[in-house]
């Protein structure tokens, strides 16, 4: 989706990181940045609506430092925090949160906030943690679901316009059956051929409608979200759906994005697919 990706800012180091990271991100795929305050913490206390305009120009000269071609714009607004960013994330190319922050972004990932814009914004919601070193890797976390088609379809963007690799992981946990059923090896061992072959085919038109990105995919028979954390090691960008089938199923409200936002380094995206989308 053309336009612009918004950052939420509220002066802390991770809304920084945020904000570094958006302006790359802009830069590499041609975008403008809306960077926004809610200031919902101070609105009518002394200094805190000057406090708020100061964090925002502060971003905003960080942003055009990094990226001093992209179009850079700034809003304050006055509300609450998770409903304005949910809001605003509906106009955006993506929106990105640093992964903890002051006032209303207090808690961010691990509290309400992180976690309520993920679940309930529209398009890519990006949560930063800050810098490290560059990889060239995207992974992203497939089933075949709408969803992640979704997922995928903004991880093929991110590999493009990074040059990188993109790294598909698919995982699923075997169902339970008894060590001491007959042919239980073998059961287990043609269980995990077929989900492979399967797997592997819903790969192959995403690889045919991408071929100037280099995807490799991987089947593993783990459950997912210990697939996609151990994956992210050497990952500049982990990207997730919102809802799948099979291992990915209920990621962000669910297991699955929970543990990826609490255990991965690096930046996560977490995608809902759009209303034209779906």
């Amino acid at each position: 989706m053309a336009g612009r990706i918004v950052v939420g800012v509220d002066g802390s180091a991770p809304a920084t990181a945020a904000v570094e990271w958006a302006a790359d991100d802009a830069r590499r795929r041609n975008l403008g940045l809306r960077l926004v305050h809610v200031c919902e913490q101070w609105p009518h206390a002394v200094g805190g609506t000057k406090y708020c305009a100061g964090a925002l120009e502060a971003a905003a000269d960080r942003a055009r430092q990094i990226a001093p071609g992209v179009d850079v714009v700034t809003d304050l607004l006055a509300g609450n925090v998770i409903e304005d960013l949910v809001r605003e994330s509906t106009t955006a190319d993506s929106t990105v949160l640093g992964s903890r922050g002051l006032g209303g972004f207090t808690g961010m990932v691990l509290g309400s906030v992180g976690m309520g814009v993920a679940g309930h914004g529209a398009g890519p919601v990006v949560i930063v943690r800050g810098a490290g070193p560059v990889h060239g890797r995207v992974l992203v976390g497939y089933d075949g679901s709408e969803h992640s088609d979704a997922a995928m379809r903004y991880a093929f963007e991110q590999a493009r316009a990074r040059k990188a690799q993109l790294h598909v992981v698919y995982a699923w946990e075997m169902p339970i059956l008894s060590p001491y059923a007959a042919a239980y090896s073998s059961l287990v061992e043609e269980a995990f051929e077929e989900e492979s072959r399967k797997a592997r085919e819903r790969v192959v038109p995403w690889r045919e409608k991408n071929p100037d990105v280099e995807c490799v995919d991987e089947g593993l028979c783990e459950h997912p979200a210990a697939a996609l954390i151990r994956a992210s090691e050497s990952a500049d960008l982990v990207v997730v759906g919102t809802r799948g089938m099979g291992g990915f199923a209920s990621a962000v409200l669910g297991s699955v994005s929970h543990a990826v936002l609490h255990h991965v380094h690096c930046p996560v995206a977490v995608v809902r697919p759009r209303e034209e989308e779906s």
